[in-house]
């Protein structure tokens, strides 16, 4: 009798589901085929099931904030959620700077942060931090599951906060107790409002009002737009009107279309600005009008009348502010595109004529320059279409500049945040998004050693990820403001290691480039490589953008 009840218990434990399972369960039925993450104490009863569920991969990074980065990527380029997995204390803090930069960006992600067991007791406990007060101004939400709650219902609606409206990161802080109890249903009737399609109506008489009066308009395109291509190349070619972009909007209109001019701003191009300045409406897609965007001009839209369209409330004075989603307002828009007239051909001639003024020369050299090198690579690999992943410096602003990128979701940059460190993480998961497309990451010498840890998950995971290294042993951006500012106080030359020699430490391929000579040779073999490559170009370390 003893031994039946003992083993009638043992079954009973076997055949339990508990949330940590539940969770997994629920990640599969929101068709999540891939995490990032890195394992620990509070996270492991997830572990354990990821271990036997093979329709999810997990990818061990080498550091949590590389996890936030690489689900970035995943996320920007295949339009879906990327999903983070990490364990409490240390292992959820490090994952702050990713969270902070996927909230400036508007990237939607879903951080499972495992937490201690009892964490609601005073006194300090062995890798507790208080999660939710970290992660509040800058995460979407924060999700604390508690015994209350149905670790089911906590994860969809996650999901759900995470793509509804303007995206972003949402975190669920796991206790690990709660995790490893049975899984035991509870959940809350929520009563749907009812969603009604706005009509738009009034704006958008006043919108054709504005610009049936403009002689000039000018439509400028933010990362707002990443959904609404195929609407936003139909209003263009209906109205016949130039177009710019932010950092975050390159790529959405095709940059070789003539009516592209290049992106604005700061670092942006010289006829980008040109036109900006001559305009005489803006219509402003999918954008806040950030600071980079406007060079910190609070006068930005006083001599010009501006529409704003987007779902966060622009950070200027409009005279038309349209808070709605992109492509839902242009699709009721061009629903009566009838009454949309064309500009003249005289404002193409305008913008031929700005184009021809405003066109960049480059400089004869033998020194390999970044504008060389990156027209050279960008034409060197059009014929791939290839994802092109930056850093944060002087070479991402000439990747901006110098490559075209013709489709959505080609050009991967941290914008809002300006993170180093980005690139190579966020390079892996715009693999792992589009396995088969050439992923090129473009780094500078300060990025790249960042996260270079991340080799190792390139290697482990056969990753064919092309990391182009501008080297030019300073921090580029940071001492052209020391030079034009801080009468050239530098403090940032850097004492590089041999980047060959750590590509071959982790049993990868590298090459440098020190000749013009040697540049395209060297991107051929990069290219045709099978596996990671590192092309480290030594660059002049004294050019400006």
């Amino acid at each position: 009798m003893y031994n039946n009840r003992k083993m009638t218990k043992l079954m009973s434990l076997k055949t339990k589901t508990t949330s940590a399972a539940a969770l997994v369960n629920t990640l599969l039925k929101l068709n999540i085929d891939s995490i990032f993450g890195y394992p620990g104490a509070s996270v492991l009863s997830i572990y354990n099931e990821l271990a036997s569920e093979t329709r999810i991969k997990h990818y061990l990074v080498r550091h949590e904030q590389a996890a936030v980065h690489a689900a970035e990527g995943y996320a920007r380029v295949s339009g879906k959620t990327g999903v983070v997995l990490v364990t409490s204390g240390p292992g959820f803090t490090n994952t702050i700077t990713g969270i902070a930069n996927a909230y400036a960006d508007s990237t939607p992600l879903v951080i499972l942060a495992g937490q201690v067991t009892n964490a609601d007791k005073k006194g300090k406990i062995f890798q507790y931090v208080d999660i939710e007060s970290i992660v509040k101004t800058c995460s979407k939400k924060v999700f604390n599951f508690s015994d209350n709650d149905d670790i089911e219902e906590v994860i969809e609606n996650a999901f759900l906060e995470a793509n509804t409206g303007v995206k972003g990161p949402v975190v669920v802080i796991l206790p690990r107790n709660l995790l490893e109890a049975e899984h035991k249903p509870k959940r809350h009737i929520l009563e749907m409002e009812e969603y009604n399609t706005p009509n738009f109506q009034a704006e958008i008489r006043t919108l054709k009002e504005l610009l049936n009066s403009s002689a000039k308009p000018l439509i400028l395109l933010g990362g707002g737009c990443v959904n609404a291509a195929k609407e936003v190349e139909h209003f263009i070619t209906k109205l016949q009107a130039p177009v710019v972009s932010t950092l975050m909007g390159i790529g959405i209109y095709p940059a070789e279309n003539n009516l592209y001019l290049g992106m604005i701003g700061l670092n942006g191009t010289e006829t980008a600005n040109a036109a900006l300045n001559h305009c005489d409406l803006l219509i402003a897609l999918g954008t806040s009008l950030s600071d980079r965007s406007t060079c910190k001009n609070k006068n930005f839209t006083g001599n010009f009348k501006t529409v704003s369209v987007n779902l966060q409330k622009s950070s200027k004075q409009v005279d038309l502010e349209i808070i709605a989603d992109v492509k839902e307002f242009l699709s009721i828009l061009l629903a009566g595109e009838e009454n949309i007239t064309p500009k003249p051909k005289k404002l193409l001639m305008e913008i031929d004529a700005l184009r021809d003024y405003c066109e960049i020369r480059l400089e004869s050299s033998k020194t390999l320059h970044s504008s060389y090198v990156l027209e050279t690579i960008s034409e060197f690999t059009k014929y791939y279409e290839p994802v092109v992943v930056t850093d944060v410096g002087q070479h991402q602003m000439l990747t901006a500049q110098f490559f075209n990128f013709n489709k959505p979701r080609k050009f991967i940059t941290s914008g809002g945040l300006g993170t180093m460190g980005f690139g190579l993480p966020a390079a892996i998961g715009a693999h792992i998004a589009k396995p088969n497309n050439l992923i090129l990451n473009i780094t500078g010498d300060g990025s790249f050693q960042m996260n270079l840890q991340e080799l190792a998950t390139c290697r482990e995971h056969n990753i064919p990820v092309k990391i182009i290294i501008m080297n030019n042993s300073y921090l580029g951006m940071v001492r052209e403001l020391q030079e034009k500012i801080y009468n050239k106080r530098y403090q940032v030359e850097m004492i590089n290691p041999d980047f060959a020699k750590i590509a071959e430490a982790y049993d990868l391929f590298a090459i440098r480039v020190r000749k013009k000579e040697e540049l395209i040779p060297a991107l051929e073999k990069a290219i045709n490589h099978k596996g990671t490559a590192i092309v480290d170009i030594v660059i002049d370390s004294f050019e400006n953008i």
